[in-house]
């Protein structure tokens, strides 16, 4: 199936190095064997593969081979190094796509500098944009599919919910017990396993790590450092609430969210928030990593406790004001409010189940399918 990467990675492949990440089993190494198909001959060399790993250390690929895929070479000792010789001394005609299922810049080692000889993309799962343009479905139809099924391939396309849910129970649990064996100690597994169980609980309201930390009787910096691993592993993600002064922003409570929508226990309401939110950071990520724009996801709290879900910005200032609800389509008072407060942004509350689309002052109350099929992917 076509991805929403295609053609910017083969038009990025023409020019310098690509290095996609994401998370597993998202559909990288699908993207990539469709690549060789169309750009070959090529080669796919993965390190997680011994027969591969041997022929990576002698570099003993072919050299005619037009496009070279390296998968996980970020788990090689001192694999910056080593990929800034190959992306030095490969032939002109030869691309080079490289990918991963951590962000490259967890594995920071000492060596050279990879500035300025590739480009960075980052695959994300199928949004209500993506679906639509891949499956021909109406806005409302891939909106229910995915707050049914989460966005990922294989559950998306599964013949039926059963086997959509034996494979998210065997990913998250494959997820636990080798990724993130890659980043912290054996014994420290069980604990966060139950991190995660209380993650999923907790999906979109403001994360108190020292009350968690209380709970599971370990130290708060234990779990920041638990929550940067499910990050790097492009597991959960997390919204900063916005301010200007950027230190301030990161010293307040951040909102947690997951990838893959299918993993959230909650209501419908809770899901399809964090629907909502994979589907907006996919659309910012797109705007940073293809267009150069400096985007962001935020969400707006005041002290008082007003709240709105979610904020997008960009060039440093507010652009968007974004309320998530169900089926509730009185408009909401916080978002009225900073609505006025910031004028310069454009506010919208989406509705799930919507009979009727409206304007109310500076509101817009709109569908949540039609209006994150307008999403840029």
């Amino acid at each position: 199936m076509k991805r929403y990467l295609d053609a910017r990675v083969t038009a990025d492949l023409a020019t310098k190095a690509v290095v996609l990440t994401g998370p597993r089993q998202v559909g990288k190494t699908t993207l990539a064997r469709q690549l060789l198909q169309t750009l070959g001959p090529g080669q796919y060399l993965n390190w997680d593969v011994p027969a591969d790993r041997a022929v990576l250390n002698r570099q003993s690929w072919l050299p005619s081979s037009r496009l070279l895929v390296l998968d996980e070479i970020h788990k090689m000792p001192g694999w910056k190094s080593w990929l800034k010789g190959v992306i030095d001394a490969r032939p002109p005609e030869q691309a080079l796509l490289v990918t991963g299922s951590a962000r490259m810049e967890t594995f920071r080692q000492s060596g050279e500098s990879l500035a300025g000889r590739y480009f960075a993309l980052r695959l994300h799962p199928f949004s209500v944009r993506e679906w639509c343009d891949s499956s021909g479905a109406t806005p409302d139809a891939a909106l229910s599919h995915l707050l049914e099924r989460g966005g990922f391939p294989e559950p998306c396309l599964a013949s039926d919910l059963t086997e959509a849910a034996r494979w998210r129970q065997q990913y998250i649990t494959d997820l636990i017990r080798e990724d993130v064996l890659e980043f912290s100690r054996l014994q420290e597994i069980g604990t966060m396993r139950v991190f995660v169980e209380l993650l999923r609980e907790r999906v979109g309201s403001p994360l108190s790590l020292a009350s968690i930390a209380r709970d599971l009787a370990v130290a708060p910096a234990t779990l920041r450092r638990y929550l940067d691993i499910l990050q790097a592993l492009f597991i959960v993600f997390t919204v900063q609430p916005w301010h200007h002064n950027i230190a301030r922003s990161l010293l307040q409570a951040p909102k947690v969210y997951f990838f893959d929508t299918g993993l959230v226990r909650g209501d419908a309401g809770l899901v399809f928030e964090n629907a909502v939110a994979a589907m907006l950071l996919k659309h910012v990520q797109w705007q940073v990593d293809s267009q150069g724009l400096v985007a962001g996801l935020h969400y707006i709290r005041t002290k008082d406790g007003a709240e709105i879900d979610f904020a997008l910005s960009r060039q440093g200032q507010l652009s968007q004001l974004i309320e998530c609800k169900l089926s509730d389509a009185a408009p909401h008072r916080a978002l009225m409010n900073f609505a006025a407060r910031f004028e310069q942004a454009s506010a919208v509350q989406l509705v799930c189940y919507l009979r009727q689309p409206e304007q109310r002052g500076p509101v817009s109350i709109l569908p949540a399918a039609s209006w994150l099929a307008a999403l840029d992917a």
